[in-house]
């Protein structure tokens, strides 16, 4: 397990590494400088100046060498289009925010997505398997903006039900919330009706259906553990898609999140802020893709022996 352990932590920051260099030479290689402002150049001297501050008159390779020595005392730097401000105090304040809606959504997606899963393999080819699955297609093939938007026109405009933006109370949350789990709880609901239907036919489940045990210990404690297995492997790439999803909604719904800074940070072409995000998001969703990993041995034995049977 700690050698386990010890690859994975490696290809993470081995992983982390190339994001950073990748990000920084692309964002270098645009055309363009962050002190231009609407097509507006700045005075020579000042622009040479604001240059020489942010060292941008070094060269790339240098300047390179600079970020990655300051990333390592994490330190992101300070904004360009904001001088009295770091990057790292904007995370401080824009990330709370951010984390509370992505959790709030990701947990409603699986919880979601898993019961109407569960629901449409038990009733197959029912009304409700039906129902559950025209919803599905629906959270697939509508993005989360669209979502967004009827559900500010429909719930926030016409019915008055929530407020329509900002952020505050338990209120604000719900339709960014909605918005940002439609899709996953879709993908969910189809991968675990597949895997609950697939499952139920196994031996093992007749089994249990002739001990005499009843329907919702044989689907509870045995079936739907192995029916979400492929719903862990996918927690990683959910988790991603609602978190850098939450920049538009969050640009959508005016919350003070993270994509607040991210979205102004390219509309300003804020190296900083850019490379502070980017390197941020990469960090987590990098480090939460390895806690999947060690949850999904925990929740199947049968890699741990895989993995023993392998190094025998």
């Amino acid at each position: 397990m700690l050698s386990f352990v010890f690859r994975r932590f490696i290809s993470m920051i081995v992983t982390l590494w190339l994001i950073i260099t990748l990000t920084f030479f692309l964002m270098h290689a645009v055309p363009g400088s962050p002190f231009e402002k609407e097509g507006k150049a700045l005075n020579e001297a000042v622009a040479a100046n604001l240059n020489a501050y942010y060292n941008l008159d070094k060269p790339l390779l240098v300047q390179y060498g600079l970020y990655l020595q300051k990333l390592v005392q994490f330190d992101l730097g300070p904004s360009i289009a904001n001088s009295s401000d770091t990057v790292n105090k904007m995370i401080a304040r824009g990330f709370p925010v951010s984390f509370q809606l992505g959790l709030i959504s990701v947990v409603f997606a699986i919880v979601t997505g898993i019961a109407l899963g569960v629901i449409a393999a038990l009733r197959h080819n029912r009304l409700i398997d039906y129902l559950a699955m025209i919803i599905a297609v629906i959270g697939i093939s509508v993005p989360s903006f669209v979502v967004a938007s009827l559900l500010i026109k429909y719930m926030a405009v016409e019915w008055k039900l929530l407020p329509t933006a900002t952020w505050g109370s338990w209120q604000h949350v719900i339709m960014p919330a909605l918005a940002l789990a439609f899709g996953p709880i879709a993908i969910i609901a189809r991968l675990t009706r597949t895997n609950m239907l697939e499952v139920l036919t196994q031996e093992y489940i007749e089994t249990a259906r002739a001990k005499g045990l009843s329907p919702a210990t044989i689907v509870l404690k045995h079936a739907l553990r192995n029916a979400i297995l492929p719903v862990v492997t996918l927690l990683g790439a959910l988790i991603a898609n609602v978190l850098t999803g939450s920049f538009v909604i969050e640009k959508i719904f005016a919350i003070p999140g993270m994509g607040k800074y991210f979205v102004a940070g390219i509309n300003n072409r804020d190296y900083s802020v850019i490379m502070g995000t980017t390197v941020f998001y990469s960090a987590l969703l990098i480090f939460l893709m390895f806690v999947v990993d060690v949850l999904y041995g925990i929740i199947d034995p049968r890699i741990k022996l895989h993995r023993k049977e392998s190094e025998g």
